[in-house]
């Protein structure tokens, strides 16, 4: 198992930063029940969804193997107080059954505009975290009048938009070095169909591993204000995060020209995985940046 991981750093922050949330939201004094919850029939599957708060929406996106709450337990608790948090378990995660339809962006991001159908919600700011960064990003893209801010946080639009030593750690996962994980367990606790476990961490390790790239010309089409926020080692090339911002009309002298409406935040000594830990840092880029 040691040289399992000494050769793939991103499983072990995965594993890593499953403990930690799934431990955190056990033990979390603030830990809400959502307002609201169930499951919206879009593409074929049922997605689960969670309702909080009230206001202006603002739809939250997870990262890849996570939860609601493996994700978002820290944050809710403090945005539900003066937005409508609408958070989402992408297909296979949490409450929403595994299906055999193949992982896609597009397909994933068609389900969001599909829940927000169901709850009819026109618009809404979207935040996203890692993979569910990568969906947020598609999301603006297929339906730019649906998202009016979007966050990004430690995620890309492109797989080259990430270190190479992420691509290559996928290549060396494999399933059973998930077996008695916290995710199995925070799997267990909520999903429709415990037997499904190996399939879906088959999916998403499949669904990793192949490269992406949603065009340069399509970010730079983007109109939304966007938040990019990342860890400085956070895995993200930080030569195409800059060209990413540059994009978005970033990266410029703000003292001789209007201030961009986009925004960067580089968070010192943050990795993928401590990053959103980073719960006060992250809430006040969000409560900044989204009013």
């Amino acid at each position: 198992m040691k040289k399992v991981f000494k050769g793939s750093n991103i499983l072990q922050s995965v594993l890593i930063i499953a403990l930690f949330f799934f431990t955190a939201a056990q033990s979390n004094g603030q830990q809400l029940k959502p307002a609201k919850s169930g499951y919206a029939p879009v593409n074929g599957i049922k997605v689960y969804y969670e309702v909080y708060g009230g206001g202006k929406p603002l739809i939250l996106l997870h990262g890849a193997f996570m939860t609601i709450e493996g994700n978002w337990a820290q944050l809710i608790p403090e945005l539900s107080k003066t937005r409508k948090v609408i958070a989402i378990e992408m297909q296979g995660h949490g409450h929403t059954p595994f299906s055999e339809r193949k992982l896609a962006l597009a397909t994933l991001a068609s389900d969001v505009t599909g829940v927000m159908d169901y709850l009819k919600i026109d618009s809404a700011d979207v935040a996203g975290y890692s993979m569910g960064g990568s969906v947020a990003y598609q999301l603006t893209i297929q339906s730019p009048k649906r998202v009016k801010k979007l966050v990004i946080i430690s995620s890309t639009y492109k797989s080259t938009g990430w270190r190479p030593e992420i691509a290559n750690a996928f290549k060396s996962m494999k399933p059973e070095l998930f077996d008695n994980s916290p995710m199995k367990a925070a799997y267990d606790a909520v999903a429709p169909d415990k037997t499904k476990w190996t399939k879906f961490l088959e999916q998403i390790i499949a669904y990793a591993g192949e490269p992406f790239d949603m065009g340069d010309a399509n970010i730079a089409k983007i109109t939304s204000p966007v938040l990019i926020i990342s860890g400085d080692n956070d895995g993200l090339d930080k030569v195409e995060l800059m060209k990413t911002y540059q994009l978005l009309g970033g990266g410029i002298m703000a003292d001789m020209s209007p201030m961009p409406k986009s925004q960067l935040a580089i968070v010192p000594s943050q990795s993928h995985v401590s990053l959103m830990i980073q719960t006060n840092t992250i809430l006040g880029y969000l409560n900044a940046f989204l009013k």
